[in-house]
């Protein structure tokens, strides 16, 4: 079993690598690629970041949300028609109808047989 002294070794080891891995990946100060001058560093408390309006206004419509909300209604609304809709063309529907054409072939052929 091993001794308490190489869990030492292995644990000072990881903290030294993690360390140096977060000092080169940005886990120091200065500027970062991900960030830039003038963005917050941690979020206000509103949702999306956006301050409340004054009482009485309302919100204006970007350019892009119209279209993206018809968009995605029309998109929702023609799936549900059409997969609803589709035929169904699997094997083990195939195979049912097949085995009933059999069956009534049977029936219809025992049936023939036994009037004569």
């Amino acid at each position: 079993m091993p001794s308490i002294k190489h869990f030492t070794a292995a644990a000072g080891t990881l903290r030294s690598r993690l360390t140096n891995t977060l000092r080169t990946r940005g886990g120091g100060e200065g500027p970062s690629r991900w960030t830039s001058p003038g963005h917050q560093d941690r979020p206000n408390g509103y949702f999306l970041n956006r301050t409340p309006l004054p009482p009485g206004q309302t919100r204006k419509w970007e350019d892009w949300e119209l279209p993206c909300y018809v968009t995605s209604f029309l998109t929702i609304v023609i799936l549900g028609v059409g997969l609803n809709a589709k035929p169904d063309l699997t094997l083990e529907t195939w195979a049912h109808q097949k085995a009933l054409e059999r069956l009534a072939a049977k029936e219809i052929a025992a049936s023939g047989a036994t009037d004569e």
